[in-house]
Parts: structure tokens; C-alpha cells; sequence
């Protein structure tokens, strides 16, 4: 990736939420409608804040000048998509029929969240944002806008999308940083980290686990479940982090082996039957993604191609049907 030009892309690609036109008519929708879609885009503005908040670690950890800028970047995107989508569930609340408040469970996430990132290597920040912009973009943000169905929805959806793209590509060239032979030589080299720092970051890695199953669930599995009935896109998303993950410099990585133990634990015959609520909850997924999700010919297919090839390939997710 070309830092210079991705930096110039993200300056150009800055845009203000009132250049959207905010006068347009909401279509008529269900009681039933609108108040999924209100509180779905009331909790869309909190995934927004919480991923600028990934972003600002990123940017603080870096030691590469370009790539602090096109992270603040990444911020200041994230922090208006959260503007945006509050306008959104104001537009649509036509009936006034309650007041919406960002889900509890994701405003219990948060706090613990946001304490591993500062204990934990930025490759972990790096992994969950790379996890959450795929599900968000592939998966959530394309239903919940199909659902809507309303040009309003489509306007700020085609700018947010804009940005997105330009997140996924740079979370794809960061995991293949992580990856790379240079990075762990670094880290080899590095400070050891005492070992009450090690299990102060294990006991946040603890708890923020614990919050994250019913986080995922209530603000990413059950709207899906509404606006996308068939999981296809949910599955799609989570079949290209696995993908990505199988990629051999990529599962060397601790998170990553981490995340592939607890799954083949998951689907183990006898330990999986025992330890599946344990597990889950560990990993804090829906048991439908738990499983691998790809062919042997899709995985095969996944080695030969370069990381930036992936990015690309995920990039395009976001126009098919």
C-alpha cells in the first residue's frame, strides 16, 4: 500500500454531515418498523464511537507519521458516522413511540474494551476492528440499509460506505504488518512486560470477554437476524476473518491461535458437548460462526492469494446482491 496516497484519498475523502439532505420524507413504515430501525441506528452510533475509540489506539501506538494521520482520519470518519446515525434514528422516529438509548450491553462492553486495548499488543485492537468493520460493512450496515429501503438511509449510506472501504483496505495492511518477519523481530527485541502486567492484562482480556457475548448478540446477531434472515451476509463476513486468519503468517500470531483454539475446542466431539455455554461465552460468537464457514477449495484458493488480494476481494462484498 502506498501510505502517501491513502493518506491524500483520506483528506479528500472528508465530508460533512450536512451536506446530506436531510429534508427528504421518511417512508411509512411499521410501529413494529420503526422502532427496530430507531434503536438499530441508535446503536449503530455507538459502534461508530467505539471504533473511532480502536482507531485513536491504533494512531497512539504507531510510530509511523503517515500512518498516525490517516488514522486521526479514520476518527474524525468514525465520530461523524456516529453524528449520522443518531440523525438517522431521529429522522425515522416519526411517532415519537419511545425514547432510544444505546443498547446497555454495549455501553457495559465499552468500558472493558477499551481497558484491554491499553494493556494489550495493538495487533488485538487491530484484529477486533478489522472483525468489526467486516461485519459492520459486509454484513450489517448493507441489510439494515436494504431493510430501510428509504433514500435517506441510501444517501448516508453511500457516503459512510466511502469511508469503509478506505478502513477495510488499511485493516488489511495492518494484519499483514503484524504478520510480518520485521514487526516480530521488533517485538522480540522489545521490553519483556513484568508478569503483573501480563495478569493484569489477562483479567481484562477476563471480563471483557464476559461482556462481549451479550454485546455481539443484542447489537449485532438479533438485528441481523431481522434485516437479513437468511445469515448470508453475516456468514460471509465472518468466513473472510476466518480466511484471513488461516493465511500461515497470520495464524502464527497469539490472537489468532487464541481465537482457532477455542474453536476446535468448540467442535471437539466430547470437550465441545461439556464446555460449549463456557466456550462461547468465552469467545463471546454465535455458535453459527464457530464453525469454519469455507470449503477446502475456498481455503486453498485463500493461501494463494496475497493479503491485498483479500482486501480487495472483501472490498467488492459491499456491491453484490
Amino acid at each position: 500500500m502506498n501510505l502517501e496516497r491513502m493518506l491524500t484519498m483520506c483528506r479528500e475523502g472528508q465530508w460533512s454531515v450536512d451536506e446530506l439532505d436531510w429534508s427528504v420524507t421518511p417512508r411509512a413504515f411499521t410501529r413494529e418498523q420503526e422502532l427496530a430501525i430507531c434503536q438499530y441506528f441508535t446503536d449503530m452510533s455507538g459502534i461508530e464511537l467505539l471504533a473511532a475509540a480502536l482507531f485513536e489506539v491504533q494512531r497512539d501506538s504507531t510510530d509511523d507519521p503517515i500512518l498516525a494521520r490517516i488514522f486521526d482520519s479514520f476518527v474524525a470518519d468514525e465520530r461523524r458516522h456516529a453524528v449520522v446515525a443518531r440523525r438517522l434514528a431521529a429522522h425515522y422516529d416519526t411517532r415519537s413511540l419511545r425514547r432510544y438509548q444505546i443498547n446497555p450491553n454495549l455501553e457495559r462492553f465499552r468500558g472493558p474494551f477499551l481497558d484491554v486495548l491499553h494493556r494489550v499488543s495493538p495487533e488485538v485492537a487491530n484484529a477486533y476492528i478489522t472483525t468489526g468493520e467486516l461485519l459492520l460493512d459486509v454484513a450489517l450496515l448493507r441489510s439494515l440499509n436494504d431493510y430501510v429501503d428509504d433514500d435517506m438511509s441510501q444517501q448516508a449510506m453511500a457516503r459512510i460506505n466511502r469511508d469503509e472501504s478506505r478502513h477495510i483496505a488499511v485493516d488489511y495492511y495492518m494484519v499483514e504488518h503484524y504478520a510480518s518477519p520485521e514487526h516480530a523481530a521488533r517485538e522480540a527485541a522489545g521490553p519483556r512486560r513484568s508478569i503483573l502486567a501480563r495478569l493484569r492484562a489477562a483479567l481484562a482480556m477476563i471480563v471483557m470477554l464476559y461482556r462481549a457475548g451479550p454485546f455481539l448478540r443484542e447489537v449485532f446477531f438479533e438485528p441481523l437476524d431481522l434485516t437479513d434472515p437468511s445469515g448470508r451476509r453475516m456468514l460471509e463476513a465472518f468466513k473472510r476473518m476466518q480466511l484471513l486468519g488461516r493465511k500461515p503468517e497470520v495464524a502464527a500470531r497469539p490472537f489468532p491461535t487464541f481465537l482457532r483454539t477455542m474453536q476446535g475446542l468448540y467442535n471437539h466431539p466430547l470437550i465441545g458437548r461439556a464446555f460449549e455455554p463456557i466456550i462461547r461465552r468465552a469467545i463471546g460468537l454465535d455458535a453459527r460462526v464457530i464453525v469454519d464457514l469455507y470449503t477446502p477449495e475456498e481455503l486453498r484458493r485463500a493461501q494463494r492469494m496475497s493479503i491485498a488480494e483479500m482486501a480487495e476481494e472483501a472490498l467488492q462484498l459491499k456491491f453484490a446482491t
